[in-house]
């Protein structure tokens, strides 16, 4: 595909993005910028609302406000007729998706995942319940229907690929791409704060995200009141955007237990402290926290779940499942700066090595070219995609107007 200035690609966001919230803001904002690298002018929109924590896009980058179940929409996207559509997440495409292909039927679609809601849905039901996962679920049904029916979906974890190939999801139409981070260098690490500089432990996380206040909930029980009789002048302090009178109840100074909310500059932040604690009990994807503490030269201590598919011998810190060896790895990490100067030379490593690789992006863009070549033919090759997109087109459709015409 040409990437002249008029080869136009628009992503349609579920939100506006917030890369100091959460790591989907973070990941929505790489994809804008690995597509305005080779040259396409790029269109952003959504129907939600600004808030102060949205991003501000470079003058070069076009926004636009739209509204649901408008046929404004339509007429909007028939005059701007881009050649790549990019959803931000499934619903976006359940929402938006008939209308693209009804104006712009030949538009090359991509579905951004940023991680697969049923996986984590069905974790979350089943460590609620205390039962086994059943990925088998309604939720799985509509986001497996959207991949089907979109061009191509961007999954950012390898085990979510294998979850996705044992659904048989046609590889073809996966593209397996992670967080693009730039080469962390030697002199970049010895300019952040040493292992004697730091203090205290801390936790980060988006708190619309239930997994997070989960981990916030295992550390103030089970956790923290152990590693605290250890380390008497520790504290920990918990970090995140939207933090609800829950979370703040849970400030306990006494404890040295320490609800903090949103953090300014998340980067600046975490070169305080000198340890992550992250007993994550379920979640999908892979997660941004974890990047970014290795970024900043900060360790952690986390479970199987919370280093899914970011899992190596080079890990940044140590994966505990067991909670007396979770404790003891924290104290090890915290108290021993030998240990602690390792782990860190595993973070460089890890970004450096999974995440500083260009050559996912490549395959991204080498497939794109493809599919642009003819586009029919790729979507025939995978038939049960239209099917679905045939039948979720009229479901869509009818909905829609019958909303359109009960606001009238």
């Amino acid at each position: 595909m040409s990437t002249s200035p008029a080869s136009k690609v628009l992503f349609i966001g579920l939100v506006w993005p917030e890369p100091t919230s959460s790591a989907a803001g973070y990941r929505i904002l790489q994809l804008v910028e690995n597509f305005a690298k080779r040259g396409y002018q790029i269109h952003f929109a959504s129907a939600a609302q600004k808030t102060e924590r949205s991003s501000v896009f470079a003058e070069d980058v076009f926004t636009h406000d739209i509204l649901l179940n408008e046929d404004s929409f339509n007429e909007w996207i028939k005059k701007l007729q881009p050649q790549i559509v990019v959803y931000d997440r499934f619903m976006i495409e359940e929402q938006y998706g008939w209308r693209v292909r009804k104006e712009c039927p030949h538009t090359i679609t991509i579905l951004d995942t940023e991680d697969l809601h049923f996986v984590r849905k069905a974790r979350e039901m089943a460590f609620k319940k205390q039962q086994e996962i059943n990925f088998f679920t309604d939720d799985a049904k509509r986001e497996l229907a959207s991949i089907l029916r979109c061009d191509l979906s961007l999954i950012i974890s390898k085990e979510e690929m294998k979850i996705l190939e044992s659904f048989q999801i046609p590889t073809e139409k996966l593209v397996y791409l992670p967080f693009s981070e730039k080469f962390l260098s030697d002199e970049h690490f010895h300019l952040l704060p040493s292992f004697t500089s730091r203090n205290h432990f801390c936790f980060i996380g988006n708190f619309l995200h239930e997994p997070n206040y989960q981990t916030v909930l295992q550390l103030k029980k089970i956790f923290w009141p152990r590693i605290k009789k250890i380390l008497p002048h520790a504290e920990i302090h918990i970090y995140g955007a939207y933090p609800t009178q829950k979370i703040w109840d849970l400030d306990q100074p006494q404890d040295r237990f320490y609800i903090k909310g949103s953090a300014a500059c998340v980067s600046d932040m975490l070169q305080n402290y000198r340890v992550m604690l992250a007993p994550i009990p379920f979640g999908a994807g892979i997660k941004g926290k974890f990047v970014d503490g290795a970024k900043a030269k900060i360790p952690n201590v986390t479970t199987s779940m919370g280093a899914e598919s970011m899992y190596s011998e080079q890990w940044n810190g140590f994966v505990c499942d067991d909670i007396d060896d979770f404790v003891n790895k924290a104290i090890l990490l915290y108290t021993d700066e030998m240990i602690w100067n390792e782990k860190v030379k595993n973070g460089q490593n890890l970004i450096n090595i999974y995440y500083a690789d260009a050559s996912y992006a490549l395959r991204l863009f080498k497939k794109i070219d493809v599919i642009s070549q003819n586009v029919q033919a790729y979507r025939n090759a995978c038939f049960i995609g239209e099917i679905l997109f045939h039948q979720q087109m009229q479901a869509s459709k009818y909905l829609s107007l019958w909303i359109m015409e009960k606001n009238k």
